[in-house]
This record gives C-alpha cells, structure tokens and sequence, in this order.
C-alpha cells in the first residue's frame, strides 16, 4: 500500500514549497516582528505566541528571492523541528496536498547543494519544493539564535 504524505503548500514570490502537514502547528496573519539583536540574518526577530517566544524565519534570502519587509498579507506557519518551533513567512498559504511517497522526487536529484530541501513534488506547471525545517537553520546560525534568545 502506498503510503501518502500531507503537505502544507505556501507560495514565496512565484515559488511554492511545502512542510509536513504533522510538523505544522497553526497558521497565524502576520504580526509585528520584534527585532532580536545578534540573530543570524535568516531570522526576521521573534514573535509571542501564546506565550512562547518564537523565532520568525524568512528564507526569501536563501532562495535569491529579494529581501522585503513583512507585510500585513503575509502569513505565518507555526512549525516545529526537532529543535525549536519557528514562524515561517510566507507570502500566501495554499492547500493540503496528499502525494504518495514513490511521487516525491530526492532534492539531492535536482537541487544537490540544497540541505535544506528534501524533496520535490512535480506539477503540471511547475513544483513544490519540500522544505526541510530542521536544516533550515545551517549549525552555526542556530548556535547564534540560541545565544540571541538566551540573551532577551
């Protein structure tokens, strides 16, 4: 049996990627965006969220994608990664789509030097680019948000 995986679809300019549908936790509008000194330049600043201060990850820079300010359209994912939960900016939420596993093209396929996209789904005109959270996030740039978030 086919197993099918779920996948939250969020557009960043022209480009849509996806996370794991079980990863996402809620989608908020965005919200002002507290600066956090000494971040690393992927992190937009943190936002509270009930309760919990969470970092804002912009990845517009690590797709060529040109910077921007966050805007009151823009969205937030609320995901979790084996380390942290974050806010993920996204231009525009689409659908939950199901695809089963042998239809996910290996990133490593397509885009090798990419860690941080695990997979790839094909559409009729164009893709999806399965993000994977916990990579997203390079070993020394999570070391120096958690020193900027030990610091508020």
């Amino acid at each position: 049996m086919n197993r099918l995986n779920k996948y939250v679809t969020f557009k960043i300019g022209d480009q849509w990627f996806g996370l794991i549908l079980s990863n996402v936790e809620r989608i908020i509008r965005a919200v002002e965006v507290t600066p956090l000194p000494q971040a690393p330049e992927v992190v937009a600043g943190v936002i509270n969220f009930q309760g919990r201060i969470i970092p804002v990850v912009n990845i517009r820079g690590r797709f060529s994608f040109p910077c921007r300010e966050i805007g009151l359209n823009d969205q937030f994912i609320i995901a979790n990664t084996s380390r942290r939960t974050v806010a993920v900016v996204a231009d525009a939420v689409g659908d939950v789509v199901e695809r089963p596993e042998q239809e996910i093209v290996a990133a490593g396929e397509i885009m090798p030097d990419i860690e941080y996209v695990e997979g790839v789904i094909k559409l009729e005109d164009g893709m999806i680019l399965i993000l994977d959270l916990g990579r997203l996030l390079f070993h020394e740039e999570e070391q120096i948000l958690k020193n900027a978030m030990e610091e508020m």
